[in-house]
């Protein structure tokens, strides 16, 4: 008797969310069946992968990262356009880490300053990311969404300290993608759906940040939370969790020993690059497997091979 292949049907479906604007543009979600299951339904819009830059000089980053940018990193317009033209990456983050209270604190006139820069040094798809603190990126947001209408940007992330802010003044005011973040859990995840939905703001304008770690530091949480919030998309039919994942996988790989250390300070760990780029690699093939529709990094070699594992699964 000949092999029959049994399909899994699903009754739920991803929606469809377009950042960006003219022939770059993106489109992420749109899938009705687990990652990379042709075999099952519609795979939806190919996952995407985004590159990530600062807007002051990334005194943090190893020595590699410092090299390869050290003509552009200390002007983010230069440097945006830099990785249009020499990586793979599909859209570019800005994070502006300059506005950090705790830090340089610039004003948010100077960041938005430097977001409506980058955005018109480039024809990709843009993300801008806050400082991560919430009164401050609150307030940030806003005025980015302001300076930025018609560029269809994603802002992330809103959280429950300031979704109302940034939910009105990016999803309502200025007609740009809104990220909604939780700290890897379900419930926390539908909650920011919901306040959002409920704000006005509309689904298919909303991605979902859910949160994330580096493999090896506690993942199975990451794992087994996109694995509920898919599960009940797809086969609960669960409206308010039918919405893209974007995870930020270089915000969590750039702060672990393992990727970051000095190998004077680790000789037997090998060289750093490799183990950054190694570590990137491994947490965004994990995510994408798990139901993540574009990751964010920061290494062009990642990118790269992160680039051709979704050409050949997809």
């Amino acid at each position: 008797m000949a092999f029959k292949m049994s399909v899994q049907k699903c009754s739920g479906k991803i929606s469809e969310v377009e950042i960006g604007t003219g022939a770059k543009a993106i489109k992420i979600g749109g899938e009705n069946v687990l990652p990379f299951y042709s075999f099952d339904g519609d795979l939806g819009n190919t996952q995407k992968v985004g590159i990530e830059i600062n807007d002051v000089y990334p005194d943090s980053w190893i020595d590699c990262y410092k090299e390869m940018y050290k003509d552009v990193a200390n002007d983010p317009a230069a440097w945006a356009k830099y990785v249009e033209d020499n990586t793979e990456a599909d859209f570019i983050c800005l994070r502006l880490v300059g506005a950090d209270p705790n830090g340089e604190d610039r004003s948010v006139e100077e960041c938005a300053e430097v977001a409506k820069k980058v955005a018109d040094a480039i024809e990709l798809p843009l993300v801008i990311a806050g400082c991560g603190v919430a009164e401050k990126d609150g307030k940030l947001f806003a005025k980015v969404a302001e300076v930025l209408e018609g560029k269809n940007v994603l802002i992330l992330s809103a959280v429950e300290e300031n979704y109302k802010e940034v939910g009105a003044a990016a999803g309502l005011a200025y007609s740009q993608k809104v990220g909604a973040e939780s700290s890897v859990d379900i419930n926390l995840a539908k909650q920011m759906n919901v306040l959002l939905t409920q704000l006005g703001v509309k689904s298919e304008n909303i991605v979902m940040n859910i949160g994330c770690s580096a493999v090896g530091y506690g993942y199975e949480y990451v794992a087994s939370t996109m694995d509920r919030i898919r599960l009940a998309a797809f086969n609960q039919n669960d409206k308010q969790l039918q919405i893209p994942i974007v995870t930020p996988v270089s915000f969590e790989v750039g702060h672990v020993k393992e990727a970051i250390a000095d190998e004077a300070d680790q000789p037997g760990w090998g060289c750093s690059e490799k183990r950054s780029i190694a570590m990137e690699i491994s947490t965004a093939t994990s995510v994408l497997v798990g139901g993540s529709d574009a990751v964010i990094l920061r290494h062009p070699e990642s990118i790269k091979t992160i680039k051709s594992f979704i050409s050949a699964l997809a």
